[in-house]
Order: C-alpha cells, then structure tokens, then sequence
C-alpha cells in the first residue's frame, strides 16, 4: 500500500511539474501570439488604431466593445521613445508589455494628473546613461524602464456613449509613440 502512495505522489508532483513547465515556456513558443498578431497592422514604434471586435473576429481577442484600442510596438534599439498619449472625457489608460506580453507597468488618466499622458520609454543601458539633472524631478519627467528591448504599447480609451466613438477615436489618433529628440 505504501508503494501505491508514494507512486502516485511521485507521479502527481512529475505531473505538476510538467504541467508548470509548459505553461511557463508556451508564451515563447507560441507562433501567433499577441506581439506577432499586432505586428500584420503595426510598424515599429508607431501608434496604430486596432479596429474593432466584429463577429468575424478581433486583432486582441476578448477586448471590450465599450473601448477603443491603439497599439505601439517598441522597439528600444534605437534609442528611447517618448510616448505621448491625450486623455478622453472618460478613461484613458497606457499599459506596457513585453515582446512576450508579459506586463510590466500601467497608467491612467486619474493618476497621471494630466490632459496628456506623457512619458519617456527605454532599456536599463539607455536609463544609466541619463544626465542626472537636478532641475528635472520625478513629477516632471516620467520614466518607465522596459525589461526587454521589444514590446507592446496598449493604449485603450473608454467610450461612455455611441455618439462620442468618433470624437474619442479622433482624440486616440493624437497619440504618439516616436524616438525622444
């Protein structure tokens, strides 16, 4: 009997094991992930309206049809980039991806303060590399420092009424996702 036990226990933590293996390397062998999915519509470092969800499918699967999406795809190699994105009425938020989608930071309107969402993009290397300066504060420069050097830049506006999608849509495509000068 105590062979059965510790058969099945050894059996369960290999299962477990497995299973945790898989679903930790997937999101790197996954050939149509969300990074190669946004790449057919986007350039790199570029702000691209993503269309919205219609029966025949989406670009995002499961986004919400009460938002309107636009994507950047980064890529750091070239320098920093200023990403500079205008609030709505109602909800504006910029959220950071990796090549891999994994996230890593957030934004709203309610916490940037602001009627424009302005920040600056790059890798540890370019982040060292920074003057420091002491006339320039935390609360005037927002830095957001990327764990890889490619990655997804999705910015979403909430739409409160259909007769307001194409005055918000307007205002999404004032985003912009370029090399900081």
């Amino acid at each position: 009997m105590s062979r059965f036990i510790l058969a099945a226990l050894a059996g369960l933590v290999l299962g477990l094991i497995v299973h945790l293996g898989a679903v930790l390397v997937l999101p790197y062998l996954a050939e149509r992930d969300a990074y190669a999915r946004l790449a057919a519509i986007a350039g790199p470092n570029e702000v691209v309206p993503v269309e919205d969800p219609s029966d025949l499918g989406a670009v995002l699967p499961s986004t919400d049809p009460a938002f309107i999406s636009a994507v950047c795809l980064y890529d750091l190699a070239g320098g920093p980039l200023k990403v500079r994105v205008p609030t709505t009425e109602d909800y504006t938020s910029v959220s950071f991806y990796t090549r891999y989608g994994l996230p890593f930071y957030a934004i709203n309107d309610r916490s940037a303060g602001r009627s424009i969402i302005e920040l600056d993009l790059m890798n540890a290397k370019q982040r060292a590399a920074l003057p420091e300066d002491d006339e320039v504060t935390a609360a005037d420069r927002l830095i957001v420092e990327s764990p890889s050097e490619e990655g997804i830049v999705l910015i979403r506006a909430l739409v409160r009424e259909r007769s307001a999608r194409d005055e918000v849509r307007a205002r999404m495509q004032l985003a912009n996702c370029a090399p900081a000068a």
